[in-house]
């Protein structure tokens, strides 16, 4: 192997030996008071891993409560991938800022994960088995802004699964849960309770007081041994509790008077604007005819998706502009909903030179500062040049009618307006002159005329059938007019066929009739013209 190989090799396994497998981890919060339990996930998709995680990093800070394991198989792609994850409850030593370190499973490490456990509320003085609290995270919001309310029941005994909690109805109010109720535990006066948390996003609709009443949580707390001895086996050993949550009042302010008129209200603790392009404009020509694709996010802290109101469109002269429906979804996080409304649009340049896009901005109340606030995106230039494959353009700005852009779908308009123009003047020019007089004509044989005008009924081409029809009569004993005249079928072929040639339904046409007529034309007979009579013709289009 020559020196270059060895170094391939060598600088590959080294590339290989440092390209260790991803161990994820993940808790169910960030935010917790002590005493309470948390939830940690690791998960690992590496398939040649074997044993559990170290865990002694955790042991300074945490209380390792307990670990279960499950092992899955899921399909991305068409490819069935298996995963292993762990789920460690921990319950903090203290309060403060806590840091879960990175934690190793054979090769592989997680990443460290950053908590902030509150002090306690040494005022909670319930003994209760079973009680329930709600908080409000604020009492004071402006009207559509978002409270979120957070109920938790604890329980110091076993319950059945049987527990419901009464919904909660506001009247002018929007209520929205956050997420599914999650479980932890939490240690009280020494005594360690579990806890049910549902927490609700509330936007009150309507500025004044909101009366937040009680809710009931009902269960069945398992009963003590002796009560269970008691029952014989008989019936579930248990006992039916009910608790309820204190009422509580949400302050809603009007919208302030500093809010500009005629903008919607968007009051929000933070407020985003992205934009992405594909492809960028800006490092890459644009020709007339290219297609580039916009996508324009809002993000705001604090509100729901069907509360972000529609985006500035992009009109511009010069760019034609195609948008799909927005993307509307929320995302449920520590601090209550983050709703995104991202609007996609295909922008197609039709003129050369420099277009203008202006500025995009969006007003938003900021509620933690309790001000007004400006988002935007800046304004963004985009130089346009021929596109050598359409046809000429000239530069944005000349009015004249030479820089309308004629598309094929324009030409062909216009070639068919003045062609249904002519046409028609030419069927108005025969109504008030004789049928085509018989005339020997020197050309093509009369077969050969025969075949042509059987092609173009065939056809269904109304222009090609009149042609093909004209120079065949020529070469007959009868004019037209005259074998319309004793057929009847043939005449109102003629009329079908005069009809396509001077109205808009000549694409609708078909040739079939009057091709059954023409082979169908009875022989003429011979006729005397009286005395006195001239030799004229009856017109080909009688009135």
């Amino acid at each position: 192997m020559s020196r270059f190989g060895v170094f391939l090799f060598t600088l590959l396994w080294a590339v290989l030996a440092h390209a260790e497998p991803l161990l994820q981890a993940s808790v169910d919060r960030t935010r917790l008071e002590a005493g309470e339990s948390l939830e940690l996930t690791l998960e690992s998709q590496d398939v040649t891993q074997f044993g559990k995680p170290d865990l002694r990093a955790l042991e300074g800070d945490f209380e390792v409560r307990g670990t279960r394991q499950l092992n899955s198989l899921h399909t991305l792609d068409g490819e069935t991938r298996a995963s292993t994850r762990w789920i460690i409850t921990l319950l903090p030593r203290r309060s403060g800022s806590l840091r879960i370190p990175e934690l190793q499973l054979g090769q592989s490490h997680s990443q460290a994960i950053e908590l902030q456990v509150l002090q306690a509320d040494a005022s909670r003085q319930d003994t209760s088995q079973v009680f329930i609290e709600a908080t409000l995270d604020s009492s004071d919001v402006y009207v559509q802004a978002q409270a979120v309310l957070t109920l938790r029941i604890y329980h110091s005994v076993a319950l059945y699964d049987d527990s419901s909690l009464s919904p909660l109805q506001l009247e002018n109010a929007k209520v929205e849960p956050l997420g599914e109720s999650r479980t932890y535990e939490k240690e009280i006066n020494g005594v360690r309770h579990g806890v049910i948390e549902t927490r609700y996003a509330v936007n009150a609709q309507q500025s004044g007081t909101l009366e937040i009443p009680p809710l009931t949580f009902t269960a069945t707390a398992a009963a003590s041994n002796d009560e269970a001895a008691q029952t014989n086996g008989t019936a579930r050993a248990g006992r039916q509790v009910q608790v309820s949550s204190l009422p509580l009042r949400l302050s809603v302010r009007p919208i302030p008077a500093a809010w500009p008129a005629g903008v919607p209200w968007l009051p929000a603790r933070s407020l985003s604007l992205e934009e992405h392009w594909n492809p960028d404009p800006g490092s890459q020509p644009v020709q007339i005819g290219d297609s580039l694709t916009r996508n324009i996010t809002l993000r705001a802290e604090g509100l729901s998706s069907t509360q972000l109101p529609p985006l500035p469109a992009t009109e511009i002269t010069g760019l034609r502009r195609y948008p799909d429906q927005p993307l509307l979804r929320n995302e449920i996080n520590e601090r209550g909903m983050t709703a995104n409304r991202e609007e996609r649009e295909a922008l197609v340049p039709t003129h050369a030179g420099t277009l203008a896009l202006p500025a995009l901005e969006v007003a938003w109340w900021n509620t933690r500062e309790d001000h007004l606030e400006h988002s935007s995106l800046p304004a963004r230039t985009l130089n346009v040049q021929d596109n050598p494959a359409l046809s000429a353009d000239t530069p944005v700005g000349d009015n004249s009618s030479a820089s309308t852009l004629l598309w094929p779908w324009q030409l062909a308009t216009l070639v068919f307006a003045l062609t249904t123009v002519l046409g028609f003047a030419l069927w108005w020019r025969a109504r008030s002159r004789p049928a085509v007089l018989r005339a020997a004509q020197n050309g093509p044989s009369p077969r050969t005329l025969l075949d042509d005008l059987k092609r173009a009924c065939q056809a269904n081409d109304p222009q090609a059938t009149r042609q093909a029809l004209d120079a065949w009569a020529r070469q007959q004993p009868e004019t037209l007019a005259e074998m319309a005249a004793r057929f009847v079928p043939l005449s109102d072929a003629l009329d079908g066929l005069n009809g396509a040639l001077y109205s808009e339904s000549g694409q609708y046409w078909q040739g079939e009739d009057l091709w059954r007529a023409i082979g169908t034309i009875p022989p003429a007979e011979q006729v005397l013209l009286p005395a006195g009579e001239n030799g004229s013709l009856p017109p080909l289009y009688p009135k």
